[in-house]
């Protein structure tokens, strides 16, 4: 059943985060090909019906930068380290993506001319007006920000009328459902919801710049075949960030 009755919204242009782990599947480290392969398969979906697409993807399935600073390691390069793992999954998913029929362009926050665009926002704008699916890497290209930030910079910064976060489950919980039965899924909830409760979804930072901006955030499960375009047209189970009314 969807988590709203309310009629599906017509989106212009959406992002679509993704954790490194995601790209990983059921593996500890690394990609899993045959997964890049599917969430691919789902963006191609959302992008034939007409919806410019966006992508951030994280690279903890290769580096973590807050793991490998309780190492020891100074907090700022263990950061970039992670940085430079998003590329990696970056050019991963634009070349699944371009096998797929999808023309699709990487843009890192960190310059790196010889395997990808630096990220200039009109750029940016230009390529997904053209019909390109746009893949940002290298998180915000500053140490101490996530990911999760680096997403909701990117959809504030392309006007994205949408945050579509994928996860390892399929909304927001009150606890952990994998391990908790008694975990409380919730259908929506507002972004001081999310920053009073502590409920992790994303970090403080990147709901805080929602919120400010007015972004949506619809939480799903990436690992449901065909879920993103589900979403997108309005069906299936996620939870919706909002400002409440």
């Amino acid at each position: 059943m969807p988590s709203t009755a309310k009629p599906a919204q017509r989106y212009r242009r959406v992002l679509l985060k993704l954790s490194g782990e995601a790209l990983a599947g059921s593996a500890p480290f690394g990609i899993d090909y045959s997964v890049v392969g599917r969430i691919a398969h789902d963006i191609k979906e959302v992008h034939a019906s007409k919806v410019q697409v966006c992508v951030v993807v994280g690279g903890g399935n290769i580096v973590r930068g807050s793991a490998a600073a309780k190492s020891g390691m100074d907090r700022a390069g263990a950061d970039y380290m992670g940085m430079l793992a998003t590329v990696i999954n970056a050019l991963a998913m634009q070349s699944t993506l371009e096998q797929q029929g999808v023309p699709a362009r990487v843009l890192s926050a960190i310059p790196m001319a010889t395997v990808c665009e630096p990220y200039i926002r009109r750029r940016a704008i230009r390529h997904l007006e053209k019909g390109r699916v746009v893949v940002f890497a290298g998180g915000t290209g500053s140490p101490f920000f996530t990911t999760d930030s680096a997403a909701a910079l990117r959809a504030t910064e392309m006007n994205c009328d949408a945050l579509f976060k994928g996860t390892q489950v399929d909304g927001v919980y009150s606890a952990d459902p994998r391990t908790d039965k008694a975990a409380h899924r919730y259908d929506t909830l507002s972004y001081m919801d999310v920053l009073s409760k502590d409920l992790k979804v994303m970090d403080a930072a990147a709901v805080s710049l929602a919120r400010e901006n007015r972004i949506p955030i619809l939480v799903f499960s990436i690992h449901e075949q065909g879920a993103f375009a589900d979403v997108v047209a309005g069906r299936g189970t996620w939870t919706t960030i909002a400002e409440t009314s």
